[in-house]
């Protein structure tokens, strides 16, 4: 049932002051504050840096107890505890440039966002948090360079889809020695499943459906080793996608997957207080939007990174305010595909991936880019892909493909405001898909506008591979498909040419497995064409 108006109102209220709590001011004069005393360490799920800009960037911890804490933290439900943080020229701490106090709050599980300003651009930092005498591990993260600044060189590496059952998450401890500038995570950082069969490791074996559920679930991805490591190595640049709430949910209508919830509004509402809790994510993000959480309405993901005159990143929520899958019954969808030309509402122009909000949001930013390259970081396969060769158009109703009229608005704009070079970067599929964007699916013969980098998971297995090799033959727009491998995407900018490895681990089910760079490619600067591999 939904909780009463004067409750809700209270639960805003205490849920605003925490966020704000959370993410005290800089204090730079004195000595080094020591927060609160402790008789344990508290950091043991690590530190994380995220949402860069010129000026600054926001640091995260969560406070628990070593073991098995309460999912509720460590001193109870009421208190909250002082946590100092410090960033510095050099790893050492010998020159500290901002230090500070915040306050890990209960009501947001004793976990810490602060937004961090007034650094120098372009430049690396370290950080790290203390809690009496106890200091966390140390961080490093970097400033963006200024918006009108010629940058030689952008390194991304773009990830998604990290089950856990599925295998180690040992492609981070590679992508640390590939050292990339930052990373773009593009959805599916938990999974709300009890479990997997032939489980390479278990989780907790419940369905995630209430704030403690997410709690407990993030609590043991983020103890994974690799993935702590990548945290602390470079700033992270982070959407959603569905796992983090419910296999193939819209907006506020209810996935495919699970139990029943009684209150799907109050399900999501918690998945999303919950994903907050554990990443790197702007304190604003949840301080903006808090009376709507409680709502069931925003929890604002999306935004846009400048990289001096080089690189603009239009980062997406394709999940929270989109319009239900096409012909699907009210209530949960029944199949993963359709054939457009038996479902009426297709091709329906008012239907919406992201949402009419999101779309003009994109649009100005489009209207306003100057940059050499335009990344659109987003959750799944922009491009279309038929999955029955030779046989009926059968379509994916989730991804772009789903939302035709919505994908064709987007690469519309490209061309009105005739924005350079653009490039999606995208997940979901647990394949990686390499190929061109095409101005309008509907007539093969028409001119590639974009490119596309749709990549693996980092352990997530595949859905079936048998179909691969046709698939790709059928869908001429692509140049390469693979889904046999797991890992990751290296992306490298310069002014003249954009260079891609899609790099993958031997096993996934190995901790020390090794990787190699499955294919590489390469786009001119000023030619929508990807080629090599």
């Amino acid at each position: 049932m939904n909780a009463p108006a004067s409750q809700r109102r209270r639960a805003f209220m205490t849920l605003t002051a925490a966020v704000a709590a959370s993410g005290m001011a800089a204090c730079t004069a004195g000595n080094s504050p020591r927060g609160t005393r402790l008789p344990f360490s508290p950091f043991g799920l690590g530190v994380a840096s995220g949402s860069p800009a010129p000026d600054g960037f926001v640091l995260w911890t969560r406070l628990v107890a070593p073991g098995n804490a309460p999912l509720t933290g460590f001193v109870g439900p009421t208190r909250a505890v002082e946590v100092a943080w410090e960033v510095a020229d050099d790893e050492a701490f010998a020159r500290v440039v901002q230090r500070g106090v915040a306050i890990a709050p209960p009501e947001l599980a004793h976990a810490v966002h602060v937004q961090v300003r007034g650094l120098t651009p372009e430049r690396p930092y370290f950080y790290r948090f203390i809690s009496g005498d106890a200091a966390s591990p140390v961080g490093r993260t970097r400033t963006l360079p200024p918006p009108d600044a010629a940058i030689a060189r952008l390194r991304l590496a773009y990830a998604s889809c990290q089950r856990f059952e599925h295998g180690f998450f040992s492609a981070y401890r590679h992508m640390r020695d590939d050292a990339p500038d930052c990373v773009l995570f593009l959805g599916d950082y938990i999974y709300e499943y009890p479990g997997a069969q032939n489980a390479v490791r278990n989780v907790d074996g419940v369905w995630t459906m209430t704030l403690d559920d997410y709690r407990r679930r993030y609590a043991i991805y983020k103890g994974d080793a690799d993935l702590k490591a990548m945290h602390a190595a470079a700033p992270w640049i982070i959407t959603w996608d569905d796992h983090e709430v419910q296999n193939d949910y819209a907006g506020t209508r209810e996935g495919n997957a699970g139990p029943v919830a009684d209150d799907f509004v109050a399900r999501r509402a918690a998945a999303y207080q919950a994903w907050f809790e554990h990443l790197p994510v702007p304190p604003a993000a949840l301080k903006h939007a808090a009376a709507g959480l409680m709502q069931g309405e925003e929890l604002r993901v999306y935004g846009h990174f400048r990289v001096g005159r080089l690189a603009d990143i239009a980062l997406l929520d394709t999940r929270q305010y989109r319009d239900p899958q096409a012909c699907s019954k009210s209530g949960r969808t029944l199949t993963a595909t359709a054939e457009p030309a038996a479902c009426a509402e297709w091709n329906d122009p008012a239907r919406s991936l992201l949402g009419i909000e999101q779309e003009r949001w994109l649009e100005r930013v489009y209207g306003a880019s100057s940059a050499r390259w335009n990344v659109l970081a987003q959750q799944c396969m922009f491009g279309e892909r038929n999955l029955s060769p030779g046989r009926t158009r059968t379509l994916l109703r989730d991804p772009w493909d789903g939302y035709p009229a919505a994908r064709r608005r987007v690469t519309d704009a490209w061309q009105r405001h005739r924005v350079a070079n653009p490039v999606v970067l995208g997940g979901d599929a647990h394949e990686n898909w390499v190929g061109q964007v095409k101005a309008d699916y509907a007539d093969p013969s028409s001119r590639d506008v974009g490119v596309e980098f749709c990549g693996t998971s980092i352990s997530s297995r595949e859905f079936d591979r048998r179909q691969t090799k046709a698939q790709l033959a059928a869908n001429p727009h692509f140049i390469f498909a693979d889904s046999a491998r797991r890992g990751y995407g290296l992306a490298e900018f310069t002014r003249d040419r954009l260079n891609v490895q899609l790099r993958v681990v031997d096993d996934v089910a190995r901790r020390d497995t090794g990787v190699s760079t499955l294919a590489r490619f390469e786009v001119e600067a000023g030619r929508s064409r990807v080629t090599g591999q």
